[in-house]
């Protein structure tokens, strides 16, 4: 264990674990407010928002080759170029779908195989068009839900690939909200964060399939020492535990927080070591969690870096 100060939190010292690496840089346009997913050992990341561009609203798709640790450009998104979409992988094929094209709010849902690298038009989601919702698959089934469509939700919708049908199930307890976040750990998922009416929102629900029930867990508030609401956060599990970090609260943040859901506990980790951003990706491929691109007001990241838990902070490496 290390003692670093931390800037955001109360207490002016505090016993933090974790060490960022960073890896090679992201070979695509840098950008805020894409999308990623994982099938097998290749990582696949596309569309998102630069200002700088000409088109700011992008559609490009790249994939990462982690043996030979590059980059390959892909045949453009075939569908609207958008932020704010939701991604997820189910069976070996990647989905993703809704968001915004800078114009209109977006429910189409598409698939891509990988054996083919081609994307399919399926289904449109179930649910209002909306952007800024969050969304993940547990076993066979994708879900969808939250998010913005001239108002916040907390409606949740169910896909199965193999009838290509959305199916309403139940909602989300709590408030309804968008920019939120979600992981997945021993096939439940948890919903955290998020704005409703221009309130940060504190609460934790943890979505079972087996049941289709929805139960809170523990505040992320409980210690008037500190907060974990924010905005436009990134989350991902890694074994048995779930991340969040990163987003917007008063500015762009950089602290990651661990939830262990055997205790219902939340633990600070050590502070991100990149720029603070928000609208940054996450994705574990090979038992490694990694964060990349992202934005800071204006400015946008193409850099990763990934995150090992359990080590003590080396700002040199």
């Amino acid at each position: 264990m290390v003692l670093v100060f931390f800037v955001g939190c109360k207490k002016s010292t505090t016993e933090y674990i974790g060490n960022w690496v960073k890896q090679s840089d992201f070979e695509g346009i840098p950008r805020g407010n894409a999308v990623s997913f994982v099938i097998g050992d290749k990582v696949y990341l596309g569309t998102g928002f630069n200002s700088d561009q000409d088109q700011e609203y992008l559609k490009d798709f790249w994939m990462y080759d982690t043996t030979r640790d590059f980059w390959t450009k892909l045949t453009d998104f075939p569908g609207e170029p958008r932020i704010g979409a939701v991604a997820f992988t189910i069976n070996g094929k990647g989905y993703m779908g809704i968001g915004y094209n800078g114009k209109d709010k977006l429910k189409d849902f598409w698939e891509f195989d990988p054996a083919t690298n081609l994307w399919t038009r399926k289904a449109d989601f179930g649910g209002s068009a909306r952007y800024d919702a969050v969304g993940f698959a547990i076993g066979s089934k994708g879900y969808l839900g939250t998010g913005y469509d001239d108002y916040e939700n907390r409606d949740f919708w169910q896909y199965d690939p193999t009838t290509n049908l959305w199916s309403q199930i139940a909602s989300m307890g709590g408030s309804k909200r968008r920019e939120a976040v979600a992981f997945t750990i021993n096939n439940k998922a948890y919903v955290t964060t998020g704005v409703s009416n221009g309130v940060n929102q504190t609460d934790l629900w943890e979505f079972d399939p087996t049941t289709g029930a929805w139960t809170e867990k523990a505040k992320i508030n409980y210690d008037t020492s500190w907060t974990i609401t924010r905005t436009y956060g990134t989350a991902f599990a890694l074994g048995s535990k779930g991340y969040v970090g990163l987003g917007y609260s008063s500015g762009v943040r950089n602290d990651f927080w661990e939830y262990d859901p055997t205790g219902d506990t939340w633990t600070i980790k050590t502070a991100f070591e990149g720029s603070a951003r928000q609208n940054a990706v996450s994705y574990v491929v090979n038992s490694k969690a990694y964060v990349a691109t992202g934005r800071s007001s204006n400015y946008y990241f193409s850099d990763i870096w990934e995150l090992k838990p359990f080590d003590a902070v080396n700002t040199l490496d």
